[in-house]
């Protein structure tokens, strides 16, 4: 391959041809080091590179990544956004993410139909109480599943685990309110600090979750 002529004299340069789907990252890094990744994503996948890479997160300080336009606008949403999801507090509790510029479709050959947008994600050095516990997650998803419903019903429509979980910490209304939260806000209006709540006291019944 053309790469693998063009650096071959390079001791620092390792390539490595994989599906970005299936490759272990961290095999590409040394022990005990952290690596910073620069890359133009395939937007068809982008997401889900994102979250295999969020979950190495070990091995990795910084990610600066070309994403389409509404990729990026939906990362960095605040709370309120319409464009918040599962997504933007996932990179909201393991990284600080922000927009650097954006990139027209004409700089492109051939001119795609969208816009993108250059992102930087820092990992942050230490990642919120709770963040890394699986059962924030089933409640995030939960509670963006049906975006129009607020966050009780949501709950209280939650797979069945989830849902057997929440009625064993009081029901979903007992749980909301010890956690301060207005059962009949929508889960794009929720913080992270939110989110870590309900799940902190959802898995009361469960401290190993």
């Amino acid at each position: 391959p053309l790469l693998r002529e063009r650096f071959a004299a390079r001791e620092n340069f390792t390539l490595v041809e994989a599906d970005a789907l299936e490759v272990d990252f961290c095999s590409a890094v040394e022990p005990a080091a952290r690596a910073r990744v620069v890359a133009n994503l395939p937007y068809n996948i982008s997401t889900a590179i994102l979250q295999r890479l969020i979950a190495r997160r070990r091995c990795v300080s910084e990610m600066v990544l070309m994403l389409q336009r509404e990729v990026v606008a939906r990362i960095t949403a605040p709370p309120g956004s319409t464009e918040r999801g599962y997504l933007t507090v996932l990179v909201e509790a393991f990284c600080e993410a922000e927009a650097l510029f954006d990139v027209p479709p004409g700089a492109f050959r051939p001119v795609p139909k969208v816009w993108s947008t250059v992102a930087r994600l820092r990992v942050r050095e230490n990642t919120p109480p709770g963040a890394d516990k699986p059962l924030l997650w089933r409640v995030v998803s939960a509670g963006f599943a049906q975006r129009r419903k607020t966050i009780l019903n949501n709950l209280r429509a939650a797979h069945e685990d989830l849902r057997a979980r929440v009625e064993s910490a009081g029901g979903a209304s007992s749980v909301l309110e010890a956690a301060q939260i207005e059962p009949r806000r929508r889960a794009e209006t929720l913080t992270l600090d939110e989110w870590l709540r309900i799940a902190r006291i959802a898995g009361m019944t469960d401290a190993g979750e």
